[in-house]
């Protein structure tokens, strides 16, 4: 069979196309090949994505692929994150009451404030800081994916990317398996349980886990509470965004143009205005069913992509360069939140 037409077919699209689709075809396939592995051995498909994404890392040294392994790490990944904000609503916020949302929101801002505290005491820069904290904070991968890209670069920002994802993935399977254990020795019901789990656990898909495992009432609770986290997603970056548009400056190489002259961030990027409009369209009923479950699923896979081309861009022995002290510093703000949160659960009677 020839594939001249094929070939013919492919000189035939635009110039751009060209340049990015053998990239985005590898990354495409990865993907699916984590998915895959995710659906048949539990494992989470964030964690698969990543290790694979890593294991091919040269194909982004090789002049074909590294276009369309860049338009995926940074395209298609924040694309994933603006499409979360369809499955945000202001009936979300209501369903829980405000003692609770309220608990979240200073559970997230005293998790950000630990980190940069831990962050000093450990010698551990700014960067890394809002990195690992706001990932804990609100939503594991998907969150620190849009920190990142909203925070001024320098030569360890990737590093530093894949370390965050990596731990908060980890830490969040370990918490699907031993959460469960810890609130029934605490004697928490179903209802403080799913806070306990929501309000706690890194990444969506592993607070589903922990929630079902103990019950139905647990487990609707605890996705209800990690979406009012995800909620938060948004806000937190906003003023990330702010604190550090000028910190940055005259700082970090990556910050200047080719003439030296700083170049300043946007004061908000886009795929967070696009997170906020598509969540205020939700919020007014003009989403319909039939286009928010596609959205997800696009979403989903959007950012099982982008993992995937930011694994491939950054080498294994960089990540292993971040230290012991980066991994007590993330660890130490996975315990404080849940401290923090079941404090709050105490605090509020739900037991």
């Amino acid at each position: 069979m020839s594939i001249a037409p094929a070939q013919g077919r492919l000189r035939s699209l635009p110039p751009a196309f060209g340049r990015v689709w053998p990239g985005v075809a590898v990354v495409v396939a990865v993907a699916i090949a984590a998915q895959f592995l995710s659906d048949h051995y539990g494992a989470p498909a964030m964690l698969m994505a990543l290790l694979l994404g890593i294991a091919f890392h040269f194909l982004s040294e090789e002049g074909r692929c590294g276009p369309g392994i860049e338009l995926c790490a940074r395209t298609v990944l924040r694309l994933g994150v603006a499409l979360l904000g369809m499955r945000i609503s202001v009936e979300l916020l209501l369903g829980l009451g405000a003692g609770t949302i309220l608990l979240l929101v200073l559970a997230i801002a005293a998790t950000v404030g630990f980190g940069l505290a831990a962050a000093r005491l450990l010698g551990r820069g700014w960067r890394l800081a809002l990195l690992t904290s706001g990932a804990v904070a609100i939503c594991g991968a998907s969150a620190a994916m849009a920190i990142a890209a909203v925070l001024p670069k320098n030569e360890f920002s990737e590093r530093n990317l894949i370390f965050t994802v990596l731990s908060v993935t980890v830490l969040s399977t370990v918490a699907m398996i031993f959460y469960p254990i810890l609130a029934q020795s605490l004697g928490l019901d179903a209802r403080a349980t799913g806070i306990f789990f929501g309000g706690t656990i890194h990444d969506v898909a592993q607070v589903v886990g922990a929630g079902f495992s103990v019950s139905p009432e647990a487990g609707d609770t605890a996705t209800l509470v990690k979406l009012i986290r995800v909620t938060m997603l948004a806000p937190v970056v906003i003023v990330f965004a702010l604190a550090t548009r000028n910190v940055g400056q005259g700082m970090d190489m990556a910050t200047q143009n080719a003439s030296g002259k700083p170049v300043r961030p946007p004061l908000l990027p886009g795929f967070v205005l696009a997170f906020l409009a598509l969540a205020a369209l939700n919020s007014l009923g003009f989403v319909p069913e039939a286009v928010s479950g596609p959205a997800s699923d696009l979403s989903r896979w959007a950012l099982l992509a982008g993992i995937v081309a930011v694994g491939m861009k950054t080498s294994l022995g960089r990540v292993l360069e971040v230290g012991g002290d980066a991994v007590a510093l993330i660890v130490a703000e996975t315990l404080f939140i849940g401290l923090f949160i079941l404090a709050g659960i105490y605090y509020l009677g739900h037991v």
